[in-house]
């Protein structure tokens, strides 16, 4: 078997072998297992690539091409460049970490692990693959465990959470299968057969026409996942209901299928599309930025706080791909990954502070750092690195995004990047008063004064996040290099 479809095979074989575990202790061990070893496939993966790359300058390298439907020319196609290999590796880690947090799982923890690894195959394939039609379904096997997962473990109005967030996500996907099939439609443009595959399409000279049509169906079909305002409103009380595990993988690797779908499919394959329409979708993602950012001020539910938080931050992430240029593309590549690294520790910490004081408003919170020292100043370091401290991984990933919006001279431009940045002060902002308010002073709850600190299986968890933020903070020229080395292919045709 390839090396690629082993990221969607693991889980499967580790699906079937928790199908025959029994109780909780087997259940997370067998989950734990399986995850450790998408990790070191994973960083396996990495090494692989660079040996790889020295001896080939594809766009696409480990390639394996099967047909699938002939009657439509369907095709099970893997392969990956720098991006898909940092996006594995973000997947792999986040996962893992996602295990170990839920290593007290007591609520039927065997389907719990089983639904968490269907979220992930599906993850892992959309990300290796390279027929459209095969990265749809991938798509939508990584969505629909989401309802389970929200609607069983979670907690509040998880039955409302979750629908809402299957509707929109679901109304989503049909107007990008609308796109995906435009785009297949007009894949013969210069006299070949149809095609889903991805660098078989770049090839061809879809009219403009066709372009204008459906780039705006495909980029809104990938970026309602990647909260897009104004159709972002499923993903708090998405957050805000799911289990801490499921926040993490939601926030931390789902919602990254958004901005990966339009870069890969919807920028790549319709270019003259997305010129055209960029304009009025950064309207939209500069409005998300700063909206999300205000709107995380004004919450005091730490989840929402971290919600509406990640509504800005992949605001961002979108603003930049809509930038056009190599610089600001690399920076929203860099914002997925810090960004995932970053609100998975969010949510994981939240989980285990509202596991010891059985609530998430900071108004009821105060003095924290006293009593749970660890998973303060761990929460801490990772509100530092949200607001764009030097060192960490937001500032480097920031700095790219913003220095590339900079380059566009027009008013235009340079208004809406002034917009953008000044998402980072309020940023500071809400970080600050959560950390003023619920770390530092008087402990309000004498009951709070019995509380744990974190357990081995917590730390382990928050180690694994911990180390890639300040990883990419301070030695980010190997992965930035290696990132855009693979953007050249795509930028030419917006340039």
């Amino acid at each position: 078997m390839d090396i690629l479809s082993l990221f969607v095979t693991v889980p499967v074989l580790t699906i079937l072998a928790l199908v025959f575990a029994k109780g909780l202790k087997q259940a997370r061990i067998v989950a734990m297992v399986g995850s450790l070893i998408q990790l070191g496939m994973a960083i396996n993966l990495i090494f692989a690539y660079f040996k790889e790359r020295a001896i080939n300058d594809s766009i696409m390298v480990f390639t394996k091409d099967y047909m699938w439907f002939e009657q439509f020319n369907i095709h099970y196609t893997v392969g990956v460049d720098g991006i898909s290999v940092a996006l594995l590796i973000l997947t792999s880690i986040v996962v893992l970490a996602g295990v170990f947090i839920s290593w007290t799982m007591e609520d039927l923890p065997k389907e719990f692990f089983i639904s968490l690894l269907v979220l992930s195959s599906g993850v892992y394939g959309f990300f290796i693959s390279l027929d459209l039609f095969t990265m749809f379904v991938f798509y939508e096997i990584a969505v629909i465990p989401m309802y389970l997962l929200i609607g069983i473990w979670g907690s509040g109005p998880k039955e409302y959470s979750a629908m809402k967030l299957t509707l929109m996500l679901m109304g989503a996907s049909a107007v990008l299968l609308v796109g995906i099939l435009g785009i297949y439609f007009n894949s013969n443009a210069d006299g070949g057969a149809l095609t889903f595959n991805i660098l078989e399409i770049s090839q061809v000279n879809i009219p403009f026409e066709a372009q204008k049509l459906f780039f705006p169906l495909t980029f809104i079909g990938f970026a309602v996942l990647g909260a897009l305002f104004p159709f972002h409103t499923w993903s708090p009380d998405g957050h805000a209901s799911a289990p801490t595990a499921v926040s993490m993988l939601h926030a931390g690797v789902l919602m990254k299928l958004g901005g990966y779908g339009v870069f890969r499919v919807a920028m790549f394959l319709l270019p003259l599309g997305a010129i055209d329409w960029s304009w009025f979708f950064i309207i939209l993602s500069a409005t998300g930025v700063i909206y999300g950012a205000f709107g995380a001020i004004k919450q005091n539910d730490l989840k929402y706080i971290n919600a509406y938080s990640s509504v800005s931050h992949l605001g961002m992430v979108l603003f930049a791909l809509l930038m056009l240029n190599k610089t600001s593309w690399n920076g929203a590549i860099m914002q997925s990954l810090s960004h995932g690294f970053m609100t998975a520790l969010f949510f994981a910490l939240i989980g285990m502070i509202y596991s010891r004081t059985h609530t998430r408003d900071i108004t009821k919170l105060g003095g924290l750092l006293k009593v749970i020292p660890f998973i303060s100043v761990i929460y801490v370091i990772a509100g530092l690195a949200s607001l764009g401290l030097p060192g960490f991984s937001g500032f480097v990933a920031e700095m790219n995004i913003f220095v590339g919006a900079f380059q566009h001279e027009d008013m235009f431009h340079r208004v809406a990047t002034i917009i953008s940045v000044s998402a980072i002060v309020v940023t500071a902002v809400y970080i600050l008063r959560v950390v003023g308010i619920m770390l530092m002073g008087p402990i309000k709850n004498s009951e709070f004064l019995d509380m744990s600190d974190a357990t081995w299986f917590e730390k382990t968890g928050i180690l694994l996040l911990l180390i890639p933020i300040i990883g990419m903070g301070v030695a980010p020229l190997w992965l930035s290099d290696m990132i855009m080395a693979s953007l050249q292919p795509f930028i030419k045709g917006v340039l």
